[in-house]
């Protein structure tokens, strides 16, 4: 015996942890049973509800519309394709120019100008084939939603303030600091990588005054 499913989903069914996407209705428009075009002698007809069934799962753009809205429409949760499409409405670009580390491991018996030992430099690892560095879908989702906080800042230490903390959150104290004299400084009481500095630096993210210049100051200077 085939037939409807007398368990399946119904109107005002959705509860709580047992949503199916497709199937559980949203709202208070009943969802469509297609089993209600089929009249009770051809509901055992495997040939017909299989004909019925497939045109119907081919034409329910439910599970695309989701799938288009979660990696595609909602910048939380886009992934890949879908976050450099909102890259290109925001003006961010997802490649950035990180500039090679100008000092490594060394000791000053080689006569180098670093003489930098263990735990204060990298290893030279070889020339790199690239200096473009593209972000991850992490890293570039922040830098999505600094520039979105950057296009309706008022440019106020307040609203900058906001866009440290949204670009690198949990990090550390990160804050603006005006000098009152044309100045003003980005501080930052932690580390950061040369991605991060170039994320501060080519990004356009952080708002100042016409005139003003911002300097960057890190835990390391």
């Amino acid at each position: 015996m085939s037939g409807p499913d007398i368990n399946r989903p119904t109107p005002g069914s959705n509860g709580i942890g047992q949503f199916i996407i497709g199937v559980s209705p949203i709202g208070d428009i009943p969802a469509f049973d297609w089993w209600r075009t089929v009249i009770s002698q051809y509901a055992n007809s495997n040939t017909i509800t299989g004909i019925i069934g497939s045109f119907f799962d081919a034409e329910d753009m439910t599970q695309e519309l989701s799938t288009f809205y979660d990696q595609m429409f909602n910048i939380a949760t886009a992934v890949g394709y879908g976050l450099d499409v909102w890259g290109l409405i925001l003006d961010v670009s997802r490649t950035l120019h990180v500039a090679e580390a100008a000092e490594y491991f060394d000791f000053e018996e080689s006569g180098s100008q670093s003489g930098n030992g263990f735990n204060q430099e990298p290893f030279y690892a070889g020339a790199p084939l690239t200096d473009n560095f593209q972000l991850s879908d992490t890293s570039y989702r922040l830098l999505l939603f600094a520039k979105a906080l950057y296009n309706i800042s008022d440019g106020t230490i307040t609203s900058i303030n906001k866009i440290l903390q949204t670009l690198f959150p949990g990090r550390g104290n990160a804050f603006a600091q005006d000098n009152l004299d044309m100045t003003m400084v980005y501080v930052f009481q932690f580390v950061l990588s040369p991605v991060e500095l170039a994320i501060i630096e080519q990004s356009g993210v952080l708002p100042k005054p016409v005139g003003v210049k911002a300097i960057v100051k890190t835990s390391a200077d």
